[in-house]
């Protein structure tokens, strides 16, 4: 069986550039045939793996719970293996042929060829292996041109390897039990089979009205410009805009527990975290210049089983219009919450919701709680009943 987590959540964001294009403009999207404002999955991921990282710091995670994503694997296994008395030379040279062993290339600016998602008990475990195998590991010494230089850069000394140490390196590629790999998935182009599928699918945000760009106009003056001189001494324009967002993700429990090795207690806290950050984290763009620190009005998680993801967006396909003193966030939460029932009529299995309603909108969708935490309590508890009964 499949236990399903999905959270829906309305965030209705004052004048903000919270992720830019490469213009420097808000992101943006066009469905139902109208401009829509958007965040990107990408960075709506990359707010909830910030906010991982606070939580390692305040001790709900171990260090190498949170993977590391990086060109620089070499520099890390230098500062884990230089603590013997080693040269730095010579622990570089044998880094780099572990790593050509498990088709990893280390280019001359000591870095990979594009960026690695790495558990950090990955990059540990790497480090113990070219320790334990250091006699063995034997970096030949080869011109700058002829025979020799071909089969360096075929990588054929890697060949040399001791058998145990090659099958170690590629055993040591487990994703280490890090959280945010086992959520996310990672793509490791030259061993394939080392890919993880992510258990967490994200959607970009959407606006659930139509959104035109506006732009603020600044200047700024010189302190210590002569009194009698006028004008600006620098002067642009920033795009931005304000909207109500639409937000999703699903997160495929089973899954995430074999992402972590089965282990239990880590997935459920993992799976927690994630909620509370998907609510919480929040995009950093230009915050400095707008301070769009404004929590979600509307949250729902709901708990399903053995059934198909149900992103609600299409609730809004047809834009959401105010009139009067009407509520943005309100008339969508009420929006969805028809939707849902429609949907659930049709299909069946709506699953289990728990949602909470910050502006009292007057949209149902299951359960009301009175804070997140005891949202958060409530699904964690279904979630964790339901896995429990699959006697997994």
């Amino acid at each position: 069986m499949k236990t399903l987590v999905e959270i829906h959540a309305l965030q209705n964001f004052a004048p903000s550039n919270l992720n830019r294009d490469d213009t420097g403009a808000p992101k943006d999207a066009f469905f139902g045939g109208r401009r829509r404002a958007r965040v990107s999955s990408q960075c709506l991921k990359h707010s909830v793996r910030e906010y991982f990282k606070g939580k390692v710091k305040e001790n709900l995670f171990k260090d190498d719970a949170i993977a590391i994503r990086t060109k620089r694997l070499k520099d890390e296994l230098l500062n884990l293996l230089s603590k013997k008395g080693r040269t730095e030379i010579e622990i570089g040279q044998k880094i780099e042929l572990a790593l050509k062993a498990v088709k990893l290339i280390v280019k001359d600016d000591g870095k990979t060829q594009y960026l690695l998602f790495l558990g950090q008990k990955e990059i540990k475990t790497i480090a113990a292996l070219i320790d334990k195998h250091w006699d063995v590991i034997v970096v030949k010494e080869v011109s700058d041109s002829g025979e020799e230089k071909k089969k360096k850069k075929k990588g054929e000394e890697a060949d040399a390897l001791p058998v145990e140490l090659s099958k170690g390196l590629e055993k040591a590629f487990d994703g280490g039990k890090a959280v945010d790999i086992a959520l996310f998935g990672r793509m490791l182009a030259d061993m394939p089979e080392k890919n993880q599928n992510a258990s967490c699918q994200v959607a970009h945000a959407i606006s659930t009205h139509a959104v035109e760009r506006e732009f603020d106009f600044y200047t700024a003056i010189d302190d210590l410009k002569p009194e009698d001189t006028s004008g600006a001494d620098m002067m642009g324009t920033v795009e931005f805009n304000s909207a109500c967002f639409y937000r999703y993700a699903a997160v495929d429990f089973e899954k995430l527990v074999e992402n972590l090795q089965n282990d239990n207690e880590l997935a459920l806290a993992g799976l927690r975290t994630f909620l509370e950050g998907f609510v919480v984290g929040e995009p950093t763009g230009k915050q400095n210049t707008f301070a769009a620190h404004n929590p979600p009005d509307f949250i729902v998680v709901t708990v399903r089983q053995n059934t198909a993801p149900c992103n609600l967006a299409n609730a809004f396909e047809v834009p959401v219009r105010v009139k009067g003193e009407d509520s943005l966030t309100a008339i969508s939460a009420k929006k969805m919450a028809e939707k849902e029932k429609k949907l659930t009529a049709i299909y069946g299995n709506g699953g289990k919701s728990f949602y909470l309603d910050a502006i009292d909108s007057g949209a149902v969708m299951g359960t009301k709680y009175d804070s997140l935490q005891t949202l958060l309590d409530a699904a964690i508890k279904n979630v964790k009943e339901n896995h429990a009964k699959q006697g997994v």
